[in-house]
């Protein structure tokens, strides 16, 4: 870096403008207020870090519809800021040495929308009743001012105050709620690390419920009207999160909310923690069941085990998407190999022009990565047989549970699985674009 100037390369080439160097952050805490009626956010948010080199200033992402009334680093006053292009950059009024804590507390506000990008709108969207955030890849900032990269994981204190009539949901556990006159708060605690794009809050006319008596808690939350269609829709969540932690290993946090939200959803989402679907996932016919357990599966895949890099995004849909045929597998519908050869039907009819292991930034949401990454686990699994390909799926949650993951730690823990060599099928699969044979 030439002096003076404040150029880096970007942590991702995939979003070169998100994420942000010189610190780590270790903890998130947003206290924030939401009226409903006029779309209206304010908030404090107190960031805690690490500093990772000694550095005149620090960025955080924020979207430009935040205004910031005040900034201050650990404590103290006369820190400098700017915010533009959607980074807020902090000068504070002293150096503060590598290794030392950085502490920043920003108070914002604004009327909050999504962020416009080439996947289509992502970050905090109102409905009709209240509003729903959905941030994969880059949509934390719309909300709240962070380190807005999968690689950066923190525990999170989410504390909402909404008006009483809603529902407010975010990750964790419910800690403490308390309602005065017109307002309830809600606050909630995400103990375990979280990257920014799977924090959320989810506000609506919901009544929660527990739903199943497993071992591990499940809760619906959605309008009153969806209680009937949601009771046969997704009735067998508590057996799907049976067949996924005897494949994939315990599940990986506290508990387990889905939200269903009276608005129709495209397609549903994924967040730490929970799930949101549309009314539409609500047919009274199961007929978006193979969703439900995709975003069950996302908990392990994507949630606890999160990309370090975008180009790794089979990671999670790859594996989230097999996770649909084991669980038709396991529940009386057609096994594995039928939904793989279908799937590989489909996907010969389509251009061989997408590389699995690094598709690039437009295509990296495709549904090609999703079916052909769930075919190389199906090949995999082929190659090395059933004992072994389960054994190593336990092994890659076990060992890198709440962590960062890349597409060479999974290909690395796979070769202690088998005697055979793995590199043809990973070269064939990850590594070139025509669709080897099943």
């Amino acid at each position: 870096m030439k002096p003076g100037k404040f150029y880096e390369e970007p942590i991702d080439p995939y979003l070169p403008q998100n994420g942000n160097r010189g610190y780590r952050v270790s903890r998130y805490e947003l206290d924030l207020t939401y009226k409903v009626p006029s779309n209206r956010l304010s908030g404090k948010a107190s960031i805690t870090a690490t500093t990772t080199d000694v550095r005149g200033k620090f960025s955080l992402d924020l979207a430009q519809t935040m205004q910031v009334s005040k900034v201050s680093v650990n404590g103290g006053r006369g820190a400098k800021y700017t915010h533009r292009d959607g980074k807020l950059t902090i000068t504070p009024a002293q150096k503060i040495p590598a290794g030392g804590l950085l502490a920043i507390t920003v108070q914002y506000g604004g009327n909050p929308e999504p962020i416009t990008t080439m996947w289509g709108d992502v970050g905090w969207e109102e409905l009709d009743e209240g509003s729903l955030v959905a941030s994969q890849p880059n949509g934390a900032a719309s909300w709240f001012p962070c380190d807005d990269h999968p690689s950066s994981k923190a525990s999170y204190n989410i504390s909402i105050t909404t008006d009483s009539p809603y529902h407010a949901v975010a990750n964790g556990t419910l800690v403490r709620k308390q309602t005065r006159a017109s307002h309830t708060t809600w606050v909630y605690e995400q103990a375990e690390p979280m990257s920014s794009y799977l924090a959320t809050i989810q506000i609506g006319p919901y009544e929660r419920r527990r739903v199943g008596h497993g071992r591990v808690p499940i809760h619906a939350l959605h309008p009153k009207e969806l209680r009937v269609p949601f009771d046969h829709d997704f009735a067998r969540q508590p057996e799907m999160m049976d067949v996924f932690e005897r494949l994939f290993g315990p599940y990986p946090f506290e508990d387990y909310s889905v939200v269903v939200t009276g608005d129709e959803l495209e397609i549903p989402i994924e967040a730490q923690g929970l799930s949101i679907f549309g009314a539409n996932h609500c047919d009274g016919v199961r007929g978006s069941e193979r969703l439900v357990a995709h975003e069950l599966a996302h908990q392990w895949f994507g949630n606890s085990l999160t990309l370090g890099m975008w180009k790794d995004i089979w990671l999670h849909e790859g594996f989230a998407c097999y996770a649909e045929w084991l669980w038709s597998e396991n529940s009386g519908g057609p096994d594995a190999h039928t939904h793989a050869q279908q799937a590989h039907r489909g996907l010969a009819g389509k251009p061989q022009d997408i590389l699995l292991g690094d598709p690039g930034p437009r295509l990296m949401f495709d549904d090609r990565i999703y079916k052909r990454g769930a075919l190389t686990l199906h090949a995999l699994r082929q190659q090395i047989g059933d004992d072994a390909f389960f054994a190593l799926l336990q092994k890659w949650t076990a060992k890198y549970r709440h962590s960062t993951v890349s597409t060479e730690q999974f290909t690395d823990l796979a070769a202690h699985f088998t005697d055979k060599p793995l590199r043809p099928l990973w070269d064939a699969w990850l590594a070139a674009k025509p669709l080897p044979a099943l």
